[in-house]
């Protein structure tokens, strides 16, 4: 064997020596515990989402809906979690743009749609806020044809739930960071 290849043996059983001492160190991150301490899941169900504050029947207070709802999916499972620990307050704002115009209408073909979270986790008992952040999304839409604009409604609309979405796939993933890290 040449020195190059006992080199290289050498640094293949270092790696596979520290991956060995490294695999035991790995736990699912809403694996259960069995020292006693709650699991994420169990952290995930003490956190009260309130309905966000927009006026009744206004897009947002839908959009508000629509996330509140997919969040708690996301974390409970179902429509309501344990005796809150900590509270998460959302404040929305939206934006909306064309993308590709038709040059002999001038009308829209391609539209953008994006919403901008930002959200607030607060600590129940002491009142403080543990954790805040933002998020973002821009989802695309087609409009199909210029005299249909309940097609163009419709394609809207499910723009701004794919958009809700993925606003709370982000918190939520945020939210299992935080209570998993501690950060």
């Amino acid at each position: 064997m040449s020195l190059a290849s006992i080199r290289i043996a050498a640094r293949l059983v270092a790696v596979a020596a520290l991956a060995a001492l490294t695999a035991g160190c790995f736990q699912p991150m809403y694996a259960a515990h069995t020292d006693g301490t709650p699991d994420l899941r169990e952290k995930l169900l003490g956190v009260e989402v309130p309905p966000l504050n927009y006026p009744n029947a206004s897009r947002e207070a839908r959009l508000g809906v629509e996330i509140r709802n997919a969040l708690a999916f996301k974390m409970y499972g179902n429509a309501t979690g344990m005796p809150p620990t900590h509270r998460l307050e959302i404040k929305l704002a939206t934006n909306h743009s064309s993308l590709i115009v038709d040059p002999a209408t001038a009308l829209p073909s391609i539209e953008s749609y994006g919403i901008n979270a930002q959200y607030n986790l607060i600590d129940i008992a002491s009142n403080k806020s543990v954790m805040t952040g933002s998020t973002f999304t821009r989802v695309s839409y087609d409009i199909p044809g210029s005299y249909q604009r309940f097609a163009r409604a419709r394609a809207f609309r499910d723009a701004e739930d794919r958009a809700c979405q993925e606003i709370a796939e982000n918190i939520q993933t945020r939210l299992a960071s935080f209570f998993y890290a501690g950060t």
